[in-house]
């Protein structure tokens, strides 16, 4: 089998999009331990902040997110929408403003933004201002997360930062046959064939789960139960344990799996509890995991 990977990435590249449970930390662990040749596509039902997809950077790809102003984020730079100069003259124009006004004019833009729900570029505004990195939507679909309380927040070396992350990013996509959709998870993954490679980053059950919408027990079992029946290969990040408590569900329903185990500690978080040292693990489909370890029972 030829391998696109394993592999090691030299240089983590970082996404524009923040939002919890970002893996960047966690990418070689996952590029190291996926065997796979690559012959299909890539395909990310759970997208988030796209830190996996920009950093594997597959040939092909099929991505989604039932957050639609990711989605749009990420098509709006695919088609020359957005671009680094745009991002940077549009967050000099408003960190100015910010900085002038403070928090009255942070939550003047999210009330804009809740009443638009189609402005990329004050999603980006609104992401990178909002508390600690929390991407987070209430029941009606409205971004709810607070101030951080730095109106000093977009320094020219931020959004300087900020821009480049949207150069890098743009590069890549325009370089690659990768499709953005808003889409079911379960939509996603059955358009897999088995020259496909399925990775899922679901929410955690037990731990922050209103990041765009709802993830109930039932729905992660019903994923375990689709997802261990598909052709494609596949791997799943999910939390095993912290100081206070083991995750049961990955036990009793990813059965069967290699299973990789990372620990690491998450920043991102308004309480303290979510600020603590946790064990992550990588489950993948025997025959794509590069050398099976410990199985899961």
């Amino acid at each position: 089998m030829n391998t696109f990977l394993p592999r090691k990435i030299d240089k983590v590249l970082v996404p524009p999009i923040k939002c919890q449970g970002i893996k960047t930390k966690l990418i070689n662990f996952i590029a190291a331990n996926i065997r796979w040749d690559g012959a299909g596509r890539w395909i990310e039902p759970f997208l988030g902040s796209g830190v996996v997809l920009f950093n594997i950077r597959p040939e092909r790809a099929l991505v989604s997110d039932t957050n639609k102003h990711i989605i749009r984020f990420y098509q709006e730079i695919q088609s020359g929408i957005i671009d680094e100069i745009i991002v940077r003259d549009y967050l000099q124009e408003h960190g100015v403003r910010l900085f002038e006004k403070g928090k009255d004019y942070y939550y003047e833009m999210r009330y804009n933004f809740n009443q638009s729900q189609d402005d990329s570029l004050l999603f980006l505004f609104l992401n990178r201002a909002s508390f600690n990195g929390l991407m987070r939507f209430n029941s009606k679909g409205e971004f709810n997360v607070p101030f951080n309380h730095k109106p000093e927040r977009f320094r020219k070396g931020y959004i300087t930062k900020i821009a480049n992350q949207i150069g890098n990013i743009r590069k890549i996509i325009i370089d690659h046959d990768w499709k953005f959709e808003v889409a079911d998870w379960e939509e996603t993954i059955s358009l897999s064939n088995d020259k496909d490679f399925v990775y899922l980053d679901p929410p955690y059950i037990g731990r922050h789960t209103d990041y765009f919408n709802s993830w109930k027990e039932e729905d992660a079992l019903k994923l375990a139960i689709k997802t261990k029946a598909l052709p494609a290969g596949f791997a799943l990040s999910m939390w095993k344990e912290n100081k206070y408590r083991q995750n049961e569900h990955l036990k009793n329903a990813w059965d069967g799996l290699v299973m990789k185990e990372f620990k690491h500690f998450y920043h991102v978080g308004p309480t303290e509890s979510l600020r603590n040292h946790m064990t992550e693990v990588l489950a993948i489909k025997p025959e794509y995991a590069v050398k099976t370890e410990l199985m899961a029972s």
